[in-house]
């Protein structure tokens, strides 16, 4: 990111002299703007910075290493020539129409919707688990669902070590996963509930959020499942290459700002006792294992707001699989969930010279 010296008018390169041109799709929603703190954050070599939203977002300025850098409207810019990776968090068919335009004009996209997820050319990637599924993209990169994102993260040293056969998880997920509307709309039913007025009706969950569990994240499918259940399927299938492996999941709003939280048991292939796996969570890349539960220590949703790890506790030998585990599993969804998994596939990118 190049700033001007305002005592001799030059420009300096808070980084790198040349770094790489970065577009933000959706820069003004939840995730876009913490696209841009965890690119600050991490120090990603920039050249220059891009922010599209849509129009009614034209004109606002956002702030970026000290700089302020005004938001685009996406359907005025004629191309995107010029631009090395864009990052997208505007929905999926925002994704179909433009991400191909971004590619087709010399950008990787690094998607954090649905839309291209489960194509068979595009990978699917958590760079903790399938970091080499990078060098087989075709322009596009998907971002996979954040409660797929924390499980696989977490199940990855298991499964590489004595192998997994079925997955069974209940999640426990915050309202910022459905978007900006759904925390106003929480902090609007908790407000009335406290002074003791009519709690308003919901318009952005399928159900009254506050105080409440809504054990529907998405639209139901035929076989009774929501869709969101089934992402975890289809996406652990893809992302661990293993189309064999099952999972049965039960996905739950909660009444919870920020925070996703699963608890996880799983059917193995092989022996693995609790301890020899807190011995490979405490080693794995990306967790940070909490799990003394004789002193009330495990991970929670309020604490992991704002880290880029993910959280694993409460490990034991499970009661039905035998050999099998159960663990809780937490992690900000908007940052190790979507953000700054798509800013570590970037990384991946410049590590392999693929930018």
């Amino acid at each position: 990111m190049r700033s001007k010296n305002a005592s001799n008018n030059t420009v300096d390169y808070n980084y790198r002299t040349m770094g790489y041109r970065i577009a933000v799709v959706g820069a003004t929603g939840e995730v876009g703007r913490t696209f841009l703190k965890v690119l600050e954050e991490r120090n990603f070599p920039i050249d220059d910075l891009e922010l599209f939203a849509s129009e009614r977002s034209e004109g606002m300025v956002l702030d970026f290493k000290g700089e302020k850098i005004k938001v685009h409207a996406l359907n005025k810019r004629p191309d995107f020539k010029g631009i090395d990776i864009a990052l997208f968090s505007a929905g999926s068919s925002i994704s179909k129409e433009y991400a191909p335009r971004f590619a087709k004009d010399g950008a990787v996209v690094i998607d954090n919707s649905s839309a291209w997820r489960l194509e068979p050319d595009v990978p699917l990637v958590v760079p903790e688990v399938n970091p080499e599924d990078v060098k087989e993209h075709r322009g596009i990169i998907a971002n996979p669902n954040c409660s797929t994102i924390q499980m696989v993260v977490a199940l990855k040293p298991i499964y590489d070590a004595v192998g997994i056969e079925a997955i069974v998880v209940s999640t426990y997920q915050s309202v910022s996963g459905a978007g900006a509307k759904a925390i106003r709309e929480l902090e609007e039913q908790v407000r009335a509930w406290c002074k003791k007025e009519e709690i308003p009706p919901p318009k952005v969950l399928p159900k009254r959020i506050a105080f409440n569990v809504i054990p529907q994240i998405d639209v139901f499918t035929e076989n009774g499942y929501t869709k969101e259940e089934l992402k975890m399927l289809n996406e652990t299938r893809k992302i661990m290459h293993d189309p064999n492996i099952k999972v049965s999941a039960t996905t739950v709003r909660v009444p919870v700002f920020y925070g996703h939280s699963e608890a996880v048991s799983v059917k193995l292939k092989g022996e693995l006792s609790s301890q020899e796996a807190r011995m490979l969570l405490r080693k794995a890349q990306g967790v940070v294992l909490i799990d003394e539960s004789s002193q009330g220590l495990y991970p929670l949703a309020v604490d992991v707001v704002g880290k880029d790890e993910v959280f694993v506790g409460r490990v034991r030998e499970d009661l039905v699989f035998e050999p099998g585990l159960s663990m809780w599993i937490v992690a900000d969804n908007i940052r190790k969930g979507a953000a700054t998994n798509a800013v570590q596939i970037a990384e991946l990118l410049t590590q392999y010279a693929m930018v």
